[in-house]
């Protein structure tokens, strides 16, 4: 199925999306959270699927004409119950935070406690964050790292549990490098009686290839994006056990979501079939040796990491060392052709507008075809770019350097911009 971007009859519409592919082939995309679909995946996202509604389960549909519907829904979870060793799979959420939102409406009653990681020191907003649903419709407590060691504080989380008797743990964070030991969080459930939700956004393609371990053996519930590690498009999983698979099903649709977007669920379809593949794990070995690369050479030019370093495809530089704030270093490095995203670091005192902390993620560049020799340019980069806050005339220099780097690796070359 060809992919284009040319849109002669909307000229208006036609360069915005050229300006967009440009800016993803210029730039080196270090976000964490983001990735580069394959153009397979891309293609079936652009499908005929697009034009049809599909509300309900297959075989239970609410809509004639969806026997295709069904067959790509079939599919999709067919090969997340594979890839994950799952009992159960619903693929419909739009996000990760719409699976979130069904995971805890299935398990919990307005009112009931959560426990789950602070937003400060590396959890997600959907983790019990007082902005988020999950912090305004439930009683929410939070767990921290140490701030010795800044890993992930297993004590307090027991403690916390046996003082606040929550109904929901959740294991899973934004921004925490380090391995999680779900058995400890599966030990603190159990003993005040708790269900274990474990967010797995981040980390899911790891967990796929068997290079990072796996939560579904402890949880009660997994929940994940399909767009980061592992590669897919924009969208959301619920995995669980056979047991709680109708009561996760039934806030998915209708509890939470009419129509699902059957385009989306084919192109899950298709990345979960890549994932499927010997190669999807030599893909995440990559990941992980160009973000440990990446780690050590920051390292050596005088940057310190939180926790001391990754474990995963992202990491976390704590700016307070070299007198920066977060704004100012992603500021910088978009004007040297880098894309990255300011966060907070554990005990943070800026605002959450500013941090003092950088988040940067190997994920999109191993997509590219980087390996770690060409991971040691582009932390040349960073500590250039870094060096020369403010410096505007250098920052573009910079940003010229990178553009000629970075068409070494070529996005999408059978899409014309």
């Amino acid at each position: 199925m060809p992919i284009s971007t040319d849109l002669p009859s909307d000229p208006q519409l036609d360069a915005i999306l050229r300006r967009e592919l440009n800016r993803q082939r210029r730039k080196l995309e270090m976000i964490a959270s983001e990735n580069f679909v394959s153009e397979a995946v891309l293609s079936v996202g652009a499908s005929v699927f697009t034009n049809k509604y599909a509300e309900g389960y297959p075989d239970r549909r609410y809509y004639g004409g969806c026997e295709h519907a069904d067959e790509i829904e079939l599919l999709t979870q067919q090969r997340a119950r594979k890839l994950f060793a799952a009992e159960h799979v619903n693929v419909q959420p739009h996000c990760g935070s719409s699976a979130n939102m069904a995971a805890f409406f299935a398990l919990l009653k307005p009112g009931d406690g959560v426990l789950g990681m602070s937003l400060a020191h590396g959890g997600h907003l959907t983790h019990g964050a007082s902005v988020s649903f999950s912090g305004r419709l439930f009683r929410s407590s939070s767990y921290g790292v140490r701030e010795d060691t800044e890993l992930i504080d297993y004590d307090q989380v027991l403690e916390l549990a046996e003082k606040n008797k929550p109904k929901l743990i959740i294991a899973g964070a934004s921004s925490y490098p380090r391995v999680i030991d779900f058995a400890k969080f599966r030990q603190a459930a159990d003993r005040v009686g708790a269900c274990l939700m474990v967010d797995m956004a981040h980390f899911a393609g790891l967990v796929a290839a068997g290079l990072y371990p796996s939560p579904v053996p402890h949880a009660d519930v997994v929940t994940t994006t399909t767009h980061k590690t592992l590669r897919g498009p924009r969208g959301g999983l619920v995995l669980c056990r056979r047991g709680l698979a109708k009561a996760i099903d039934e806030q998915v649709f209708p509890g939470l979501q009419g129509g699902p977007l059957v385009h989306v669920i084919a192109a899950k379809a298709a990345a979960l079939g890549e994932a499927l593949e010997p190669e999807f794990i030599d893909y995440q070995r990559q990941i992980l040796k160009n973000t440990a690369r990446l780690a050590v050479r920051l390292t050596d030019a005088g940057y310190r990491l939180v926790s001391g370093g990754t474990d995963t495809h992202l990491l976390l530089i704590d700016l307070r060392t070299v007198g920066l704030t977060g704004q100012a270093a992603q500021t910088a490095l978009d004007k040297a052709g880098i894309t990255a995203n300011k966060n907070a670091v554990p005990f943070d005192r800026e605002h959450f507008s500013v941090t003092s902390g950088l988040r940067l993620g190997a994920a999109a560049l191993t997509t590219r075809g980087l390996k770690e020799s060409d991971m040691d340019e582009v932390s040349d980069f960073i500590v250039e770019a870094l060096r020369h806050v403010g410096d505007d005339a250098r920052l573009r220099k910079i940003g010229l350097r990178v553009e000629e780097f970075v068409k070494r690796f070529p996005l999408y070359p059978g899409l014309d911009a």
